[in-house]
C-alpha cells in the first residue's frame, strides 16, 4: 500500500511539472526583450484564447455577462498553469481590454510555500470595477496580497459574482489535480500593445 501512494504521488508531481512547464512555454515570455510581455507570434492565438475564456465564463455565469460590460476594463488569462510540491508556482500571459477593445497584453507569475501538492491549468479573468483601478492594474506593479479572494466557477455550477475592492477575480479549472486553485501572492507586468 504504501508503494503505491508513493507511485502514485510521484505521479501527481511529475504531472504537476510538466503541466506547469508545458503551459509556461505555451506561450512563451520574450525575456531578451523587457518591453515585451508576449512574443509578437503568439498574440494571435492569446487573442483567440482570451475569446474562448471569456464565452466560457459568461456560459458559467449570468452575472459576468453583465460585468463584462459595465466594467472599465478587465484582463483575461486563459491558460496559467499552476504547479507544486510543498513549493509551488503559477504563469501565464493575458490580455487587457478596455471598452471591449484589446489594450495590450499582461505577465501573471505567482509563488507559493505550504502544503500543496499537484499540477492544474486555469483561466483567470480581473474585472475592474473603476477606471483608476484599473490605471493601478496598467501601472505594471499590480499584485494580489494573501488575503484577495475569487470566485472559482465549474463548468455546469453556476456561481454569482460580484465585485469587491473594486475588482472582480474568477478562476475557472481546466485540467489536472490540486487541493485549490490559489490566487495571493499573484504578481502582474503590463505593456500596451
Amino acid at each position: 500500500m504504501m508503494k503505491r501512494i508513493k507511485i502514485f504521488t510521484g505521479i501527481l508531481i511529475m504531472s504537476g511539472f510538466i503541466l506547469f512547464t508545458g503551459e509556461l512555454r505555451a506561450q512563451t515570455v520574450n525575456n531578451q526583450d523587457s518591453e515585451k510581455i508576449v512574443d509578437q507570434e503568439k498574440k494571435e492565438e492569446l487573442k483567440r484564447d482570451s475569446e474562448a475564456a471569456k464565452s466560457a465564463f459568461i456560459q458559467n455565469s449570468q452575472d459576468l455577462d453583465d460585468l463584462f460590460d459595465t466594467a472599465a476594463g478587465y484582463v483575461i488569462f486563459p491558460n496559467v498553469g499552476a504547479g507544486a510540491y510543498i513549493l509551488g508556482g503559477a504563469a501565464g500571459n493575458g490580455v487587457l481590454y478596455e471598452n471591449g477593445e484589446v489594450q495590450g497584453f499582461a505577465e501573471l507569475r505567482q509563488m507559493d510555500v505550504g502544503l500543496q501538492i499537484g499540477g492544474q491549468a486555469y483561466r483567470q479573468v480581473i474585472l475592474f470595477q473603476t477606471q483608476e483601478e484599473l490605471e493601478k492594474f496598467k501601472s505594471g506593479e499590480y499584485s494580489f496580497s494573501g488575503n484577495a479572494s475569487a470566485v472559482i466557477l465549474e463548468e455546469g455550477k453556476a456561481k454569482s459574482v460580484t465585485f469587491n475592492d473594486g475588482r472582480a477575480i474568477v478562476t475557472m479549472p481546466k485540467a489536472g489535480a490540486m487541493l485549490e486553485i490559489s490566487i495571493g501572492g499573484q504578481k502582474f507586468n503590463y505593456r500596451d500593445k
